[in-house]
């Protein structure tokens, strides 16, 4: 039989609630709840979970109807004893504000915009640091949890952002590696040093080119996707049911793409690496009619031995960003597939901004620590 009691516990007022609150006992437990007494004092309520049994979404939304009704600040009320997953998304429907038929006020001023400026950020930058403390959670569960990492999730989004964008890496690989080999070529030519050649196409692309445009081709074709995938989730309210089901989205979806581009990106960078090199190496034979020999040996002389790690050591880095972005985008999608569009571009071009900004904070670092 379900019940309740209420009492003081220091400055704070603690509910605990008794036995059976299933579907099944819905009208005993809202006749019960009638005789619980308002609140005066404004004291913080602590609900005590420990002592119920199989609870169910309609007591316990009836329960958070009833202490609303009664005065009790939800943002005061706080749930202890294992409660139940599906209670923080009915707090959260319970707390959404309803829509204003009026619509917001415009600005109306220089001081007016950069006050909505200033706490739109704020939101920005509250909402990015709840998302990535909850990642960081499902993470530290992993060495208890095995099962967080869902394996199978993870191979089929390697395969997805690794494997079937090899030919597209390898032929970007190819191609830009041709044009820096043409155009040092005809500008080296002019010193008779076009042997040099070799030291521009091997340092280019094995410490800067290889691993930024592989990340950038990720973002567009990855990132998008991520930011899509999630989107249409949160559009038909799939990530609330997983919620109400008590699984997190988090688990299920966030974190096997973050693993997936970290290792997806560095080895598209090797390919991407490889076949660089390879394009340099035609166009030095053709153009500049240095055979392959000549070519390999200038080539082990022009590499030091941080050049191939310097451009790797950041492929993970870049994977990471690329997906947390792509995901926290998806996860904002909240009305209409106009409201999608708009977060997936933003995926893209944040992803981008953010690869290109880590990418010349690496340059500085290495510069001081002479890598």
């Amino acid at each position: 039989m379900a019940g309740w009691a209420l009492h003081r516990d220091g400055d704070n007022l603690r509910l605990s609630l008794i036995g059976d609150w299933s579907l099944g006992a819905y009208d005993h437990i809202e006749q019960d709840l009638a005789g619980l007494p308002p609140a005066h004092d404004g004291a913080q309520l602590v609900c005590d979970w420990s002592q119920v049994s199989t609870p169910g979404l309609g007591p316990m939304w009836i329960l958070l109807e009833r202490l609303l009704r009664l005065g009790y600040d939800p943002r005061r009320i706080r749930h202890e004893g294992n409660p139940p997953d599906a209670l923080k998304l009915l707090g959260e429907l319970q707390a959404a504000p309803a829509a204003s038929p009026s619509g917001e006020r415009p600005a109306r001023g220089p001081l007016d915009r950069l006050g909505r400026w200033a706490y739109t950020q704020g939101e920005e930058a509250r909402g990015v640091l709840e998302f990535l403390g909850r990642n960081a959670e499902v993470a530290a569960q992993v060495p208890r949890r095995p099962r967080a990492l869902r394996l199978g999730s993870i191979v089929r989004h390697v395969y997805e952002s690794g494997v079937t964008a090899i030919p597209i890496v390898s032929l970007m690989g190819f191609l830009i590696s041709v044009v820096i080999a043409y155009i040092g070529a005809q500008e080296l030519r002019q010193f008779g040093a076009t042997i040099f050649v070799v030291d521009l196409i091997t340092i280019s692309v094995l410490r800067e080119l290889g691993v930024l445009l592989t990340a950038i081709l990720v973002a567009g074709r990855s990132g998008s996707a991520f930011a899509a995938e999630i989107g249409v989730m949160q559009l038909n309210e799939e990530t609330n049911a997983l919620r109400a089901l008590g699984m997190n989205p988090v688990e299920l979806l966030v974190l096997p793409r973050i693993i997936a581009l970290v290792i997806a990106v560095p080895a598209l960078t090797v390919i991407a690496d490889a076949m660089g090199l390879a394009g340099g190496g035609l166009l030095s034979l053709v153009q500049l009619h240095i055979p392959l020999p000549q070519f390999i040996n200038r080539l082990k002389d022009a590499l030091a031995p941080t050049t191939f790690w310097a451009g790797l050591i950041k492929a993970p880095f870049f994977g990471m960003i690329i997906a947390l972005v792509g995901a926290y985008r998806g996860m904002q999608v909240r009305d209409s597939a106009r409201e999608l569009g708009r977060l997936t571009t933003l995926a893209v071009v944040q992803s981008i901004f953010l690869v290109i900004l880590v990418d010349a904070v690496f340059a500085v670092f290495y510069e001081q620590i002479d890598f």
